[in-house]
């Protein structure tokens, strides 16, 4: 099944990740399961970048869903261009979106993928509404 991204949607975060040879499979392809990684990493280091540090004893955010489309594989050695993109802010969700492509090929997409983000509060495990800074960062 293929989840098309949507059009609408706001860009932002971008940042270049190193492949690392450890990141490959057998087949001498990036492992499916790092293509998750590379986005997750773009998620939390996006997260720093607008000020936020997770605190396990307050608020913050939570994936209640993921996915990835793959469309052209990637391989050792080079780097992955990650943009971020987010829509849809609900009263506590917000969509994440990541396209994935090679910096030396920066508008071929070999991957995009998604997660559902919930804001929630850690110690009581209850959604909580976005908090309004946040709301005002994803809204388009």
């Amino acid at each position: 099944m293929k989840i098309v991204i949507p059009e609408h949607k706001k860009l932002v975060y971008e940042m270049t990740i190193p492949i690392r040879w450890g990141d490959m499979d057998a087949m001498g392809h990036l492992n499916n399961g790092s293509y998750f990684r590379y986005m997750e990493t773009a998620r939390i280091d996006w997260m720093h970048a607008i000020g936020f540090e997770p605190e396990p004893g307050g608020e913050g955010i939570v994936i209640v869903n993921a996915f990835c489309n793959f469309y052209r594989q990637i391989e050792y050695p080079g780097q992955v261009l990650a943009r971020m993109y987010v829509s849809d802010p609900g009263r506590t969700t917000f969509e994440t979106w990541c396209t994935l492509a090679r910096t030396d090929a920066p508008e071929v997409i070999c991957a995009e993928g998604g997660a559902t983000t919930i804001w929630v509060d850690f110690p009581k495990q209850k959604a909580k509404e976005l908090p309004g800074w946040l709301r005002e960062l994803v809204s388009g």
